[in-house]
């Protein structure tokens, strides 16, 4: 079917796309390629667009906004979706998004971005809600529950968004049987609140007895998040440290102002809370989509894989100890080594923290059932890391 990619109410490219397969099998005009995603922009030749490769990674791009094949339980879901595959939900709500504004428009439909997008108007959600979330739940029926920006959540925890007074939030879910995610962003959170750093604002909620995290969207009808995996194909790549500083570099000639001390703080924070998952797709930039400037770094997001303890007995705690600095898996007492100036930090604005947090897990003892041996032990992990920072800060003080 012949379709158009618009930015917002800008035309990309022209197209034609297959539902049956989820692909581009054709791309018959390009219209602006300056407001196409960041990443497809860095592919595309001038004057060719037949190449291959750019429209496989065109097919590539938006395959990626559904729901990826790794999500815990996808099977599941797919089934209470009534459902073959993921890629299917894409052509139910002309492929939009809460994290940008791109989306599909039938060639010569006089359809209006402002009639669909889904941060003016409302979706339904408690059905999708209810098949990504609870433990039982019934074949979704009424097409309308398809019509939702949960077609294009990534990541592999159960999640979903809806609408509550008004604001779009994201309900996200443990992963399989554990449910300490939730509690780790909302930890993240606070500490982020402490310490004065740029953050999304978690917080802990329940849907049918199951503990969830709750996060309003920190994207606009005006902005869009850049990830970083999109901005680095726009880079010298070096697959070492080095990537990180042209990382920096590549924000700093854009624009975005102390861009190295906002990019440290998501580190200062992996190292407090041992953060193991800070994958390319979980930081990026904000980006004005009527004037493509690059307004900011990504408020501080995604914080759930942390505080991974393997396994603990009366006398020692065992943890993995490592995180990710981009391509390379490093032990956290050396990705906090990127870090500049830690003598900025006020270590004391977490003083009581770990008391915090104690009386957090215990408040939901009732429905996570953790030992009060695995709370001691969480929190004893997070009063560690914070000595630990402390004894740097003071190192660098002397």
């Amino acid at each position: 079917m012949k379709r158009i990619l618009m930015n917002k109410n800008v035309e990309v490219l022209v197209v034609e796309y297959d539902t049956a397969t989820g692909v581009f099998n054709s791309i018959y005009e390009v219209k602006n390629i300056d407001y196409a995603p960041y990443i497809l922009k860095s592919f595309y030749k001038e004057n060719d667009i037949n190449d291959t490769f750019f429209r496989s990674s065109l097919s590539e791009w938006f395959k990626d906004r559904g729901i990826p094949s790794w999500r815990d339980k996808l099977d599941l879901l797919l089934h209470r979706l009534n459902i073959t595959a993921p890629y299917e939900l894409l052509d139910k709500a002309f492929g939009l998004s809460l994290s940008d504004q791109y989306w599909l428009k039938p060639f010569d439909s006089d359809i209006k971005y402002n009639d669909i997008n889904f941060f003016d108007n409302d979706f339904d959600y408690a059905e999708f809600m209810e098949a990504s979330l609870s433990t039982n739940s019934k074949i979704i029926t009424k097409e309308a529950s398809l019509k939702t920006p949960n077609n294009t959540t990534d990541g592999m925890l159960q999640k979903a968004w809806i609408i509550d007074n008004g604001v779009r939030y994201l309900l996200k879910g443990g992963y399989k049987n554990e449910t300490l995610q939730p509690f780790n962003e909302v930890l993240a959170s606070e500490i982020c609140e402490r310490l004065g750093f740029n953050h999304v604002k978690y917080t802990i909620d329940t849907y049918k007895d199951k503990v969830v995290s709750k996060c309003p969207c920190f994207i606009t009808k005006d902005t869009e998040l850049v990830t970083c995996y999109q901005i680095k194909n726009d880079m010298n790549r070096h697959d070492s440290v080095e990537d990180y500083n042209e990382y920096i570099r590549k924000l700093e000639d854009n624009g975005i102002e102390s861009a190295r001390e906002k990019v440290e703080n998501m580190y200062i924070l992996d190292f407090l809370i041992m953060n193991e998952d800070r994958h390319l797709n979980n930081f990026g930039i904000i980006r004005d989509v009527n004037t493509l400037k690059w307004l900011d770094v990504a408020p501080i997001f995604d914080n759930g894989q942390s505080l991974n303890i393997e396994y603990y007995d009366e006398e020692e705690l065992h943890i993995s100890g490592e995180g990710r600095l981009f391509y390379e898996i490093k032990p956290f007492d050396e990705i906090i080594k990127v870090v500049k100036n830690l003598k900025r930090i006020d270590i004391e604005e977490l003083d009581g923290i770990v008391e915090w947090f104690d009386n957090l897990l215990h408040k939901y003892q009732h429905l996570t059932h953790y030992s009060d041996m695995r709370i001691n032990r969480l929190c004893t992990l997070l009063n560690r890391q914070i000595n630990k920072l402390k004894e740097l800060i003071e190192k660098e003080n002397t």
